[in-house]
């Protein structure tokens, strides 16, 4: 598995995200209130559009949420999985922290 330094974890701000390029796809990054950290693709599947890391941060119940900032569905930053519109979902990447520095995971080729 290839791993692509984003960023320091110092330098990405509670529920916000930021965009990155991985393996060649772009990528959300977010970092929750609770200090943990998501990485979906930055592509929303309705608009078309690269903009999901300036999405709205926030949770449903126990489910760590991102809403488009274009048509404001939400997404489980777990999953990916849209909680507005059955059947879409969102890429997501693995992601951790090590030695400070924020990586995520290029998908494997084929990997939806």
């Amino acid at each position: 598995m290839r791993w692509t330094v984003v960023c320091p974890y110092r330098r990405l701000e509670p529920e916000r995200g930021v965009a990155a390029l991985v393996g060649g796809e772009q990528v959300a990054v977010f970092r929750t209130h609770d200090g943990r950290v998501y990485a979906i693709g930055q592509r929303d599947p309705v608009a078309g559009a690269h903009v999901m890391a300036r999405g709205i941060v926030g949770s449903r119940g126990e489910i760590p949420t991102v809403a488009s900032p274009l048509h404001k569905q939400v997404y489980d930053l777990r999953t990916g999985d849209c909680l507005d519109l059955p059947g879409v979902a969102v890429p997501t990447y693995r992601v951790r922290c090590r030695d400070g520095l924020v990586e995520v995971a290029a998908r494997p080729p084929g990997d939806t």
